[in-house]
């Protein structure tokens, strides 16, 4: 369904762009489940993530519906990664600290991240965990520290926990009170976007 675009509404989509944050993204490393992928991306809209990485080497991407949390697709980019090679130098373009979740013993709590920084969050596949080749490219490994008697969280869950803590710490330091991005790319995303 497209909306028309009265005044009230380009200023919504002016002032969401202006909190957008352009470094900060999540690898969604062949995650196969379509409702943790739109999940995943309902949770990135909502916590101002620009841009997603789709990292999908053993899985094909899954068909997300238009129904429901599908539709914040709309909002956020989707920048696909064919192999490990073109995932490596987007991470190194950008600057960012490339973060595994997991529990292995060089694994950290959430909160010890300094996660304001240009930082992009690997989400592994449900079953197989991280796959494996893009370890060596990883500078930490994050961890969400539970009280329970089950050691894990859905992907999507987690997701929306690491997301709004990254926001917590970006907000903390003013970093949504001022664009990420510049201010002809602004100019271009709003012109974008007010076309949808």
């Amino acid at each position: 369904m497209r909306y028309a675009l009265t005044d009230e509404r380009r200023q919504k989509i002016e002032r969401v762009l202006a909190m957008r944050q352009k470094d900060l993204t999540l690898v969604m490393d062949n995650i196969w489940d379509p409702h943790n992928v739109s999940a995943i991306l309902r949770s990135c809209d909502a916590f101002g993530v620009s841009e997603v990485q789709l990292y999908y080497t053993t899985h094909a991407f899954p068909d997300v519906g238009r129904k429901s949390s599908a539709s914040a697709r709309k909002w956020v980019a989707r920048h696909r990664h064919e192999n490990r090679e073109s995932l490596a130098a987007f991470i190194e373009a950008r600057g960012f600290a490339l973060l595994a979740t997991g529990f292995s013993e060089r694994a950290r709590p959430l909160a010890d991240w300094d996660l304001s920084r240009p930082t992009a969050v690997i989400l592994s596949n449900e079953h197989a965990g991280i796959s494996e080749e893009l370890l060596p490219l990883t500078a930490g490994e994050v961890y969400i520290p539970m009280r329970g008697m089950i050691p894990s969280l859905n992907v999507s869950v987690a997701a929306a926990i690491i997301l709004y803590e990254a926001a917590r710490q970006r907000a903390a330091k003013g970093l949504y009170d001022r664009p990420s991005f510049g201010s002809e790319e602004l100019l271009r995303l709003t012109e974008d976007w007010s076309s949808r």
